[in-house]
């Protein structure tokens, strides 16, 4: 099966296919009908609110019928003429799959530097564009992933992988010249590390960030100095976690500004010190921000006279706006009980507003700036939703399920306003809880069918993932594992409880991790669950944990463990879903893959459903669907995206017999 050549295993899962297709083609007009409501729901051309950088405002635009979107620029003004720096359609000609990865201006906005794939496999090639003649450069360099533009315009650095995907050698190189006169400025060589290169927004340093999901190490130099050597700020230690941003200076003695740096030395939480950006070491930093055990300090944005940090308490997302002198800090607000928040683009340090985007189970996602200095919000751009659609028709929660040991597990819930809570209303509920990522809770076009059909969608907000801070993700990590699939039990358990719908009318999805996520409580509990959606699923822990020629395999020892270690092999083996496979009735199932995966390999959801099928009992429904011309994501192009969820809604309404 692992043989991508062998014209057998296609045939293989092209049988799958067709069988999946049969089954599903008395949904076809349901199907079409679920994709039509949403594209009918999307404004098809449509602009991005512009973003100020320098004389120049960039923005991307999507055009009705077109698959990908159209980077471009306007110089001076917004009325200025549009030029039209990406067109990702033209590019994309010729390819079942398309996707940009990196995307760098440089600082005189005559080149940009971005990757491309075309595979799905996240195999990115390194491509220059000068925007003045049009041209493109011939670096073509293969395998790169971050890139970043030193201050002299021709000097660009970047990430590159080895053969396991992992970005380990950080280049040098000067437009137009050879590879083989690029300089190799650093390689690492630990596989639990992976690197990438990036610039402050003060535009004064490159940093060369090396991290692993439990440490990490931060190198800089001047902008302004590309040829120089990288300097340490700080020697990795196991378990420390730092990450740096700069201020200038604003007094004599202090040319060189300062180093804001998020760091976990001191809790699990994260502190902010600053160092002076000429001495950076450990011994020179000085408080700024103090850890809080009931606050995980997310993330930190630097600009001149103010700073943004991004909070999570209680399990929401929170932006806290600050001055350096101390004499003004505040949350902005927020005006729902269950939402999400993130930091925007914002590239200029001099900034006197922050932009960032909101978006709620009922909200679409909203551009606002805020300003920093009068303390107000502006929206700036709602995406809109047509087709009638009224976010006064549908009702937003959260609640909470109580772990056996006590953990509240929060549950953000939509529905449309009246709908029943006798258990009879079909429920989507969904998870994660990996690698601390704090599920988001946002908006989608699709899910409106849903709603508008009876159902309750659900997110649990499990451990393992970093919603509740750090400590959340290491009660659901390593031998804490097994606390991510006990929370999503509670939390179906307790809307069953509450009357938010009942197990023979309960699904469970999930993808990638939240693919383990989903195989691991069908195995524990298939009672609970009528339904079961899987996509891109981590499903063959053991066997993909005991082979390092993968990728990602070594990096995560750190989140799942080594199986090569006895003691964690005998843990991974109690949870892993093909492993404990039995002779017992499952859920309705479809599990869905891609041929060109490169996160997780098509074969392990294709080997789960062979044992599934062959274990198996009773006369549940077993559908295995693989996307040819896919990646870890599906389909790269926007409308195949949507065909792709209206085909999982489409098969959920059908077996719950409600199409």
């Amino acid at each position: 099966m692992r043989d991508k050549t062998d014209p057998e295993v296609a045939a293989y899962l092209k049988a799958e296919n067709a069988y999946a297709d049969a089954i599903m083609k008395p949904t076809e007009e349901l199907q079409q009908t679920l994709y039509d409501e949403t594209v009918g729901r999307i404004k098809q051309t449509d602009d991005t609110v512009p973003v100020k950088r320098g004389d120049y405002y960039y923005y991307t635009r999507q055009e009705k019928g077109k698959q990908y979107s159209i980077r471009c620029r306007k110089h001076g003004s917004l009325d200025a003429p549009e030029q039209i720096i990406l067109d990702i359609n033209e590019l994309a000609e010729g390819h079942d799959f398309f996707s940009v990865g990196a995307f760098q201006v440089s600082d005189d906005h005559r080149y940009i530097a971005y990757s491309i794939d075309t595979t799905g496999f996240r195999d990115y090639t390194l491509q220059v564009v000068d925007l003045q003649t049009g041209d493109l450069g011939p670096e073509n360099r293969k395998h790169v992933k971050s890139v970043a533009w030193a201050a002299d315009n021709t000097t660009l650095f970047y990430a590159v992988d080895d053969d396991t995907k992992r970005p380990h050698r950080i280049f040098r190189h000067v437009l137009g010249r050879p590879h083989s006169e690029e300089a190799l400025l650093y390689e690492e060589t630990d596989e639990r590390f992976r690197v990438s290169i990036s610039r402050s927004r003060s535009r004064a340093y490159m940093f060369l960030v090396i991290g692993s999901h439990t440490t990490s190490e931060v190198h800089f130099l001047a902008a302004d100095e590309p040829t120089t050597t990288f300097a340490i700020i700080e020697p990795r230690k196991n378990d420390h976690e730092y990450y740096v941003d700069h201020r200038p200076g604003h007094r004599p003695g202090d040319e060189g500004g300062q180093f804001y740096i998020r760091t976990n030395d001191r809790g699990r939480n994260f502190r902010i010190v600053t160092a002076p950006a000429r001495t950076p070491g450990q011994d020179n930093w000085q408080p700024f921000i103090d850890h809080r055990d009931d606050v995980m300090l997310e993330d930190l944005n630097v600009f001149a006279e103010h700073y943004v940090v991004s909070e999570l308490e209680g399990g929401l997302p929170h932006l806290r706006v600050s001055d350096y002198a101390g004499e003004s800090t505040h949350r902005i607000a927020m005006p729902e009980p269950a939402y999400a928040v993130f930091s925007d683009a914002n590239p200029e340090f001099a900034a006197t507003t922050f932009r960032y985007s909101y978006h709620s189970l009922t909200t679409p996602s909203s551009i606002y700036d805020y300003d920093l200095i009068r303390g107000q919000s502006v929206l700036l751009k709602e995406t809109e939703v047509l087709g009638g659609y009224d976010r006064k028709r549908y009702v937003s929660e959260r609640i909470f399920a109580t772990a056996k040991d006590g953990a509240r597990i929060p549950v953000s819930l939509v529905s449309k306003r009246g709908t029943p809570r006798d258990g009879s209303a079909p429920m989507w509920l969904t998870g994660y809880g990996a690698y601390g990522f704090a599920y988001p809770v946002t908006f989608s076009h699709a899910r409106v069918s849903l709603l508008d059909r009876g159902f309750v969608f659900g997110i649990a907000h499990i451990r393992g993932g970093g919603e509740m801070g750090k400590e959340w993700h290491d009660d659901g990590r390593m031998f804490n594992k097994r606390n991510t699939f006990s929370d999503f039990i509670v939390a179906a358990e307790h809307v069953v409880a509450q009357g938010y719908t009942s197990s023979d009318r309960l699904v469970a999805q999930g993808g990638s991790a939240g693919g383990l996520l989903v195989g691991a409580v069908a195995n524990q509990r298939p009672d609970l669950f009528a339904v079961a959606v899987s996509q891109v699923p981590f499903v063959d822990v053991l066997n993909t944990m005991l082979d390092e020629s993968l990728p990602l395999t070594v990096g995560e020892f750190e989140e799942w463990g080594n199986p090569k270690i006895k003691e964690e092999y005998e843990y991974i083996k109690s949870y892993c879903p093909y492993t404990n496979i039995e002779a017992q009735r499952h859920p309705t199932m479809l599990i869905k893959t891609s041929f060109n995966d490169s996160q997780v390999m098509y074969w392990e959801p294709a080997k789960y459903v062979a044992k599934l099928r062959e274990l198996g009992t009773g006369d549940s429904l077993l559908l295995f669907k693989t996307n040819m011309a896919g990646g870890h994501g599906g389909s790269s192009g926007r409308y195949d995206k949507i065909r792709e969820v209206a085909f999982d809604h489409a098969f959920v309404l059908h077996v719950l017999g409600l199409s």
